[in-house]
């Protein structure tokens, strides 16, 4: 399924009560209300990293950098240690 926001793929949270599809790449998440959000649009990479979780962010920069998402985890545990 692809985001209705971004375009990019949607993965699905088994962490939940029932299954629901996400998108890691913007935040979107299946069922939720759009019009209620600060525009999109305006907001700079930066910004859209700051709030992302770290799984979210490895698979944006995996996306965005065409690096394998395990190796941006891994970079990134490192940076924490």
């Amino acid at each position: 399924m692809k985001c209705p926001r971004c375009g990019s793929e949607m993965n699905v949270d088994g962490h939940r009560k029932y299954a629901i599809q996400m998108c890691y790449n913007c935040g979107y998440i299946e069922g939720r209300d759009n019009d209620s959000e600060k525009d999109k649009d305006n907001v700079t990479n930066f910004e859209h990293m700051k709030s992302l979780n770290f799984n979210e962010l490895a698979v944006f920069l995996s996306n965005g950098l065409g690096v394998d998402k395990e190796k941006i985890i891994e970079w990134m545990d490192d940076m924490n240690d």
